[in-house]
């Protein structure tokens, strides 16, 4: 799921290129369409990507929609992040980047964090929180 912003349009014609779907929205914009269709994806297909902190921050910040597809599918998630040796940065909330050609780009997978597929409010908020700790250290600050 990659939001409709212009940042979003960059990230999801690389996705595109790399042999992903791409599905278009956000918390903020066609959220619950994106979302329904994102489930069926990864029904069918057994893997998505859902960047988590959502169209405005703030960064790093565990949004509710990635525990709500998880609990929807009963899949498992897995932390990713991308860093680049050598980019631009965009001056936003997120610090948006593309990799500058022949750049050394890493691609970081962490330890899967099975959700709970029925949690009272307090143990959905330590979810988020668990996912949002095994994030951090990834984090470009």
């Amino acid at each position: 799921m990659i939001s409709q912003s212009r940042d979003g349009d960059i990230i999801a014609g690389v996705a595109r290129r790399c042999g992903w779907h791409p599905v278009r929205g956000s918390s903020s914009k066609g959220g619950k369409a994106a979302l329904t269709e994102v489930i069926g994806q990864l029904q069918q297909m057994k893997l998505a990507a859902h960047i988590v902190d959502g169209p405005q921050g703030p960064m790093g910040t565990v949004k509710a929609g990635t525990i709500r597809l998880a609990q929807a599918t009963n899949a498992s998630l897995v932390p990713f992040s991308v860093t680049a040796k050598n980019a631009w940065h965009f001056k936003s909330w997120d610090r948006f980047f593309v990799p500058k050609p022949f750049s050394r780009v890493v691609l970081r997978f962490g330890e899967m964090i099975a959700v709970d597929p029925t949690p009272n409010a307090a143990a959905f908020e330590a979810q988020r929180l668990q996912i949002e700790e095994a994030m951090r250290p990834s984090l470009v600050w």
